[in-house]
This record gives C-alpha cells, structure tokens and sequence, in this order.
C-alpha cells in the first residue's frame, strides 16, 4: 500500500497543484528508492519534456517502454502516458535527424551509414552461416570488382558468354530447372519456390564435379570458370550456375552455409528492376559489372520488372583465408559430406 508521504502521490498531489519543481524533486525521490518504477519514469520523461529538455525526456521515457516490453504490460492508467511517449520519441528522432543534417553537412558513405544506424535508419546484419562459420573474417556485405586481378579477364568473355546463352536458348526448350528441388531422402526444404522454374538453374559444375553437357555446349564460360579461385571439395565444391530470375520472381531473406567463401555474379542478361540486398545496402546489376558478396550475411533478391535476369553464379574463397586455412576447411568440409555415406 502507498502512504500520504509516498513520493509518488506527492508527485502526483505536486502536479495536480501546478508545483512543477515539487513534482520532479517528488519522482527524483522515488526513483532513488526505485529506479525502475515505471509510472515515475514516465511522469519524469513527461516533466523533463515540459521543461524544453527532450533528450533527457526520452531517456526517461526508454527506460520506462524497456520496463514495459520486458514484464508484460502498463497498467491501463499509465496507457495514455505511454502512447504519449512513443509519440514524443518519434518525434526527438525527426528532429535529431534534421540537427545532424543540419550540422555536419554531406558525408563519406561509410560514415554517412555510421549516421544512419545511429539514427535507426539502418539495421546491423552479420555473418551467421548455417553450417560453418570461421572466425574473424571482415564482415563486408559486397566486395569490390578492382579488388580481384583475375575478374577482368572473366568481363572480357562477356559478350561470347552471352552470345552461348543465346544459342542455348535458341532451341525453344527451357534448360533451366528449377534452383530449389526436393532433394532425394531428405525433406523437402519450406521454400515458396520449391520446384517452381521462376527460379531457374543451368548447372556447370554441380558438387565438386563438372557438367559434361553444360561443358560442352558452352566452352568459354566453362574456360571462364577455370580462372575463378573456386573451392575444391569433393562432393561439395564447385558450384556454378546460370542463375535466372523471371519477371516477379522475388528469393526471400536467407543466409548461405558458410562465411568461408563468397558469391560472385557476373551479368550475362541484365533487366530493369532487379535488386540484390545483402544487409542494409542494396545494388542492382549492370552490363559488364559483377557483383561479388557475402552470402553468409542475410540476403534476398527481387526481379521486380518485366524482363528475365541471367547472372552466371559461382563461389570463390574470401580473399582474406589463407592457403592453410583453405586446406583445413576443405578437409572439414569433406569429412562433413562424407559423413553417414555407406
């Protein structure tokens, strides 16, 4: 039970009264005996608002929703107070955007990102594979075409890798199967393009082995591919595709198997609005430009125009694993792949 000389009724009487500095000295007195009393925060934020300190408002008015979200709910009285207080820190967050707009002018990109997570803007995303996950590693949502001496050469084959997809194309069958099959003695993975050819894959090394068909038919991506520092694992690596998105066609948020490795993507059939968000930054692709990521890092892509999109898919080691390393993870990811096979 509370008391007259409960600072928080004197708080209250002191409001009721008009006495704003008995009501706060009232609150100051109550948090110091319980400082995660939540209608006292809030009567706090509240007054420290009145008083033209917003920053201090809302530092009050968090710690009380904190207390809120963690012990299952206000009491009905305190529910006005509360959407009060969600209100006034929207608000202080508009308004601390267009101070920091205001103050520090135009920024670097990275520190121009820096500001936006700072602002909520922006979410933090990291590294977190399925299966393996090697410490250590820079966590880079995309990787930079300059940064690869062997990927100019893949660029200048461009043109003759487009001109075999024409001409496998050409034969008015469709090669591509579907990219998410139901795997034999296995579940059937929960994926809303299961089966489905929106989604589509022309396999030229498939689980460590070369697709003799693929080979054939096309022999410059094929030579394309032999420049790439792809991983070898038997029975696990490499793995490269064509990998085609239909019009509408939209991957859902998901992470890879590992954070040893990363994905490249090299345009082969470009087409307007199509995206590829890795994290917090999206990029679309262009004629001639791959795109090279992590796809241990959450990542989804969108075909969201009229036109397909071809990219010739591969894995390659990061930059950054050492030559041991590699030999160590491709010894571990072999022993995984031969687990239980009788």
């Amino acid at each position: 039970m509370t008391s007259p000389a409960d600072p928080l009724l004197q708080a209250q009487a002191a409001l009721a009264a008009g006495d704003l500095p008995a009501a706060e000295a009232a609150l100051d007195r109550r948090l110091g005996a319980a400082s995660r009393d939540v209608g006292a925060l809030l009567l706090k934020g509240m007054l420290r608002e009145r008083a033209g300190d917003l920053r201090a408002a809302v530092s009050f008015y968090q710690a009380a929703l904190a207390q809120d979200g963690a012990f299952g709910g206000l009491p009905p009285t305190l529910a006005p107070l509360a959407d009060h207080a969600r209100a006034a820190i929207d608000r202080a967050q508009v308004e601390f955007a267009a101070h920091l707009a205001a103050s520090i002018g135009p920024l670097p990109p990275r520190v121009q990102e820096a500001v936006e997570l700072m602002r909520g803007e922006r979410q933090l995303y990291f590294q977190q594979p399925s299966v393996f996950y090697l410490p250590c590693l820079p966590q880079r949502r995309f990787y930079e075409v300059e940064e690869f001496d062997w990927l100019g050469s893949i660029v200048e084959k461009i043109p003759a890798m487009q001109a075999e997809l024409a001409a496998v194309m050409a034969g008015g069958e469709d090669v591509f199967a579907p990219y998410v099959e139901r795997p034999e003695n296995r579940p059937a993975p929960n994926n809303p393009l299961l089966e489905k050819p929106d989604w589509g894959a022309f396999y030229f090394w498939r689980d460590g082995e070369p697709v003799k068909d693929a080979a054939a038919r096309c022999p410059v991506t094929m030579a394309a591919l032999e420049l790439a520092p792809m991983p070898r694992i038997p029975g696990r690596s490499p793995n490269a595709l064509w990998s085609r998105l239909k019009p509408g066609t939209h991957i859902g948020s998901h992470v890879g198997m590992l954070n040893s490795r990363l994905i490249c993507h090299v345009p082969i059939r470009t087409a307007p609005a199509c995206t590829l968000r890795v994290g917090s930054e999206t990029r679309a692709w262009s004629d001639g430009v791959p795109l090279i990521f992590d796809d241990s890092i959450e990542h989804e892509a969108r075909n969201d125009g009229p036109e397909e999109r071809v990219v010739l898919l591969f894995e390659i080691w990061r930059p950054e694993i050492t030559e041991e390393e590699r030999a160590g993870i491709g010894s571990i990811l072999a022993a995984i792949q031969s687990y239980g096979v009788g």
